[in-house]
């Protein structure tokens, strides 16, 4: 029975960097490039930019170099005058993806080396949209004129990263011939799958995606690798309303940690969790040696806690960044860049061997 190994990649903006930084470990330690390593690997909003460079073979080193140079012409301001549709504008990023994922290589590629998971939500519909090169999917039919296989992968990638307020969303037309199949797309983080570990360990088994791989701790690895987080303090009890204005830009960072946690909760109560860092004070960090009962998969979540606590549990001094600059989605600046692979870094280290058990030796 083949052992089957999914990767699963936060969205959080030019904080992909930090993941980079941890993937650059699990790379080290599989022995091989991670398309080659992972029969799954998806991703959401910048971990879908990651996740689609993986599964087409790159290095980390390659992906670590197009942050470098793609980072600040992610975040190109807009002319003042169409700010009030959205902050940054879309082309130099759409250039930089055509550019590094090809202007005519569709979801259907078989440059893909292994399954690919691209989540976005579709605005028209008002709902997640979770987009797979799975053959055997409903939707991956190549006799349905609007087959999921034939939508530009630059353009799948363009929008799940389509971050509301920061980017235009993105027109996708599943059928040029049919109107009705053109939808409005924005970033697959204004989902509940920012974290799109539990999404994928059910498309991977669930009978209505028609993969049904074999579920058991022995059978099937999950890693999910996060882009940094951590809780946004609000209002106090002396003033329970004083700061529900100053509340209002950070809603979408507080819908997205939320999110993220769930879908980590999710993943260690019906997995193994081998590794992760604390849920809170009542969960602790849910990780079990205990071979009874069986679990449904073997988990490891790597993530960095953007605190002054846990930058100093990572041996950085909570000192030297500012956690609000570490925070930002759109803080492309080399020095934060410079920070965000530090504490990656950090992070990559307490990945071990260990975490992958049997599955190190496929």
């Amino acid at each position: 029975m083949q052992k089957r190994k999914l990767l699963a990649l936060d969205g959080g903006g030019i904080r992909g960097v930090l993941s980079l930084g941890i993937l650059a470990q699990i790379e080290k330690i599989a022995g091989k490039p991670l398309g080659e390593y992972f029969d799954y690997i998806g991703g959401t909003s910048t971990g879908a930019i990651i996740a689609t460079g993986l599964a087409l073979g790159f290095s980390v080193s390659k992906l670590q170099q197009f942050y470098d140079d793609c980072g600040p012409l992610m975040f190109e301001p807009r002319f003042l005058l169409q700010r009030y549709k959205s902050l940054y504008a879309s082309d130099p990023l759409k250039d930089k993806l055509m550019e590094a994922f090809g202007a005519q290589r569709t979801l259907g590629s078989s440059d893909l080396k292994p399954k690919l998971l691209i989540m976005t939500r579709n605005w028209t519909t008002d709902s997640p949209w979770p987009v797979s090169n799975n053959p055997k999917a409903k939707y991956n039919d190549p006799s349905r004129p609007d087959c999921n296989l034939n939508i530009p992968l630059w353009q799948l990638v363009r929008a799940s990263t389509a971050a509301p307020i920061y980017f235009p969303p993105e027109v996708l037309n599943w059928d040029t011939k049919d109107p009705s199949k053109s939808f409005a797309f924005v970033d697959g983080g204004a989902t509940p799958y920012n974290n799109p570990a539990f999404q994928m360990y059910r498309m991977a088994t669930l009978p209505h995606y028609h993969l049904e791989w074999e579920t058991g701790e022995d059978n099937m690895l999950i890693i999910s690798v996060g882009t940094g987080s951590a809780p946004t303090a609000g209002p106090t009890y002396q003033s329970p309303d004083h700061s529900i204005l100053s509340q209002i830009p950070g809603l979408i960072s507080a819908l997205m940690f939320a999110a993220e946690v769930d879908q980590d909760i999710n993943c260690r109560a019906v997995g193994r969790c081998v590794f992760g860092n604390e849920i809170d004070r009542e969960l602790g960090d849910m990780t079990s040696t205990n071979p009874e009962p069986k679990k449904a998969f073997r988990y490891a979540r790597y993530n960095a806690e953007l605190t002054p606590k846990g930058l100093k549990d990572l041996g950085l001094d909570p000192l030297t960044p500012k956690l609000d600059e570490l925070l930002k989605m759109d803080l492309a600046t080399p020095e934060n860049i410079a920070r965000l692979r530090q504490i990656g870094a950090a992070v990559g280290a307490l990945v071990q061997p260990q975490h992958f058990g049997a599955f190190l030796s496929e």
